[in-house]
């Protein structure tokens, strides 16, 4: 099998459960992944909209995430540092943690949840952006895995 990530809150592609948007409890979903290669020493998330009418936009960042690590349990704390020691970025929201989908009325967008096998840890407040998490794990990604879902107010 390959490195994949996966959510028992929806199916590939298909539409996002209003509790996990800016329309219900804006919480964010459970996620797994598995088959990750043998060398990872740490795990990184990113969650965008390419499809946001100002380009890109950051829903979640997390990064550091212990190599034993291999899921995020539903509603995840909105903090910069978790328990088992990975950090958060800030999303588009100037937040940190999950931000759920919000996007403009009668538009349906996607939302790609991408989690990347590292080779090292990244420095602390070093990838607390979309542009400095794409920065530091240039270079430094074993394998990729991503699901998308998709919202629509």
């Amino acid at each position: 099998m390959a490195f994949n990530i996966t959510t028992t809150a929806f199916e590939e592609g298909a539409m996002i459960p209003v509790r996990n948007s800016c329309d219900g409890d804006n919480t964010s979903p459970h996620l797994r992944w598995d088959e990750a290669p043998k060398a990872t020493v740490t795990f990184a998330l990113i969650v965008e909209d390419p499809d946001a009418p100002g380009g890109t936009f950051t829903h979640w960042i997390v990064y550091n995430l212990p190599a034993d690590c291999n899921e995020l349990e539903a509603i995840m704390p909105i903090a910069k540092k978790l328990d088992n020691g990975a950090i958060q970025g800030k999303n588009d929201m100037g937040k940190y943690g999950y931000g759920g989908p919000c996007p403009p009325k009668g538009e349906t967008h996607r939302y790609f949840f991408r989690i990347f096998a590292l080779k090292k840890k990244l420095a602390p407040e070093s990838a607390n952006t979309r542009e400095t998490f794409y920065q530091q794990i240039e270079g430094n990604v074993l394998d990729e895995a991503e699901y998308m879902g998709k919202y629509k107010h």
